[in-house]
């Protein structure tokens, strides 16, 4: 009988036989129900384990898998070593073999070498072969590794780097390469899955799961450019260069931080890269050599709620041009100081990292079409962008001079004349007021007001002494909004 299959056990089956045989017909009749019963639950459980599988990302993650390498590298370093022995400094030495005997009886010794060894994951981003990972987990190294899921190995040739965003592409002897789909990063939204594919500290290929946390992170003082996707899928040590992709199976990230505090595991705070920055600085690597990025010529900062309010806007939006460089595309085009910029190309900017991240994606000798909000009106500006300068000092406004509270109290100025501008580096034509002293207590220093800042601006009206600073003060009704110059760069702040 089926049932007794089913069932199994033999106390199951005497309980089911005895009742058969007390109600003679109805007993059967009971063991046929129970029989349809048993093909029921069958399949239905047939049916629950079908749709756990379709509901999982087991084929999400058969898909990615093959895509992502381990790579290994090593590199050989120098340990500094001392000269081999010192003769005691003791004057019967100096006796016997002069004053100098150290120096002359000292002997080099052969510095040692010691070969590093470091662990990451990559991706495969064609079928021929070329790998994208991070720059960390290849930099100086003399020899690279690349282990394939399938366990072959080959030896990768690093085809180039760029340390500002933390990217490194690799390149191996191969062909008909299992290759990732690249997903449009810009579309990657808070709440969405994600999954961290890598081999975190050396065990193997590792899948893990979360969601994206957080998109557009910045002024982390990890990369020049920043533009993470933050995720609380773990990541630990080794998943640096690895895949961080939707539940499509598609890339959207290269991973490659976490914030541990003092910890070297995971606290659910990873950072990937978006596949469109990574996608942009590979293809310019393998068609040019090198990563350009275009120029714009400003120092932007962020519009603050109290900046906002004293533009006239009800909003803080867009990036305020603090400064604009002499003979840069920003300045031939006719942008001045005290724009705020809304958009580029049509894309909203929301703060001064997206303006910064959206010009460095673009190309240089492109046309930049701009956004701009002059005196309470709109108005379109063309730029074209240029070159990043390779040698260029890089001067932004301090983030802390943006959190600005109350008055201006605790500070002293003082006129500034010829000699104190050149003091501070600056023109001898510069027109303002030198800050003396800030009290370190004082709402004006939490605002970011240093000693040797020139004040040249209150209210958008210009300052040329301590008289019209002093007037300019007795007339602001709320935070007065400062144009300060700092080592010949200008910056807003409201204090």
């Amino acid at each position: 009988m089926r049932n007794q299959t089913f069932w199994k056990g033999p106390k199951a089956v005497l309980c089911s036989l005895a009742l058969a045989s007390a109600l003679g017909g109805v007993g059967f009749a009971g063991a046929e129900h129970i029989e349809h019963l048993h093909d029921a639950l069958a399949l239905k459980m047939a049916s629950a384990d079908e749709g756990y599988s379709q509901t999982g990302f087991a084929p999400v993650v058969k898909k990615v898998l093959p895509t992502v390498v381990n790579i290994s590298s090593s590199k050989v370093s120098k340990v500094p070593t001392e000269f081999f022995g010192q003769l005691p400094d003791d004057p019967m030495f100096r006796q016997f073999f002069g004053d100098d005997s150290n120096r002359r009886f000292r002997t080099p010794r052969q510095a040692p070498e010691r070969r590093e060894q470091g662990l990451g994951s990559g991706v495969v981003m064609t079928q021929d072969g070329y790998i994208l990972t991070n720059n960390h987990v290849v930099d100086g190294a003399s020899t690279v590794t690349v282990t394939l899921a399938d366990k072959r190995e080959f030896k990768a040739k690093v085809i180039g780097t760029d340390p500002k965003t933390d990217i490194a592409i690799l390149k191996i002897d191969a062909a008909n390469l299992p290759s990732i789909t690249i997903a449009d990063s810009s579309k990657v939204r808070v709440g969405d899955y994600a999954l961290a594919v890598g081999d975190p500290f050396g065990v193997g290929q590792t899948v893990t799961m979360g969601i994206v946390s957080a998109t557009g992170r910045s002024h982390l003082g990890i990369e020049d450019y920043e533009d993470f996707i933050q995720t609380d899928a773990p990541i630990n040590p080794g998943n640096s260069g690895g895949a961080l992709v939707n539940d499509r199976g598609e890339l959207i990230g290269i991973n490659t931080a976490i914030i541990a505090h003092g910890s070297e595991g995971n606290q659910g705070i990873g950072f990937a890269i978006p596949a469109n920055m990574a996608r942009n600085v590979m293809e310019q690597i393998v068609e040019h050599g090198k990563v350009t990025r275009a120029y714009l010529g400003i120092v932007p900062q962020d519009v603050t709620p109290d900046i906002a309010k004293q533009f006239g806007e009800k909003e803080a939006r867009g990036a305020l041009v603090a400064d604009v460089s002499a003979g840069s595309p920003a300045q031939k085009s006719g942008l001045e100081r005290g724009d705020i910029i809304l958009d580029v190309n049509g894309k909203p900017v929301a703060d001064s990292n997206e303006l910064r991240m959206t010009i460095s994606m673009m190309a240089p000798d492109s046309d930049a079409k701009l956004k701009v909000l002059r005196n309470g009106s709109e108005r379109e500006i063309e730029v074209k962008l240029d070159a990043m300068p390779t040698e260029r000092a890089s001067k932004s406004a301090d983030k802390s001079d943006n959190s600005a509270n109350g008055a201006l109290s605790g500070v002293s100025v003082d006129n500034l004349d010829a000699q104190s501008a050149s003091d501070l580096g600056l023109s001898p034509n510069t027109k303002g007021v030198v800050v003396t002293n800030v009290d370190p207590s004082s709402e004006a220093a939490e605002a970011g007001l240093r000693r040797g800042d020139v004040i040249q601006e209150v209210n958008r009206q210009p300052v040329k002494n301590t008289f019209d600073f002093e007037r300019a003060m007795r007339s602001s009704k709320d935070k007065p909004l400062l144009l300060v110059n700092r080592n010949g760069s200008t910056m807003y702040l409201t204090a």
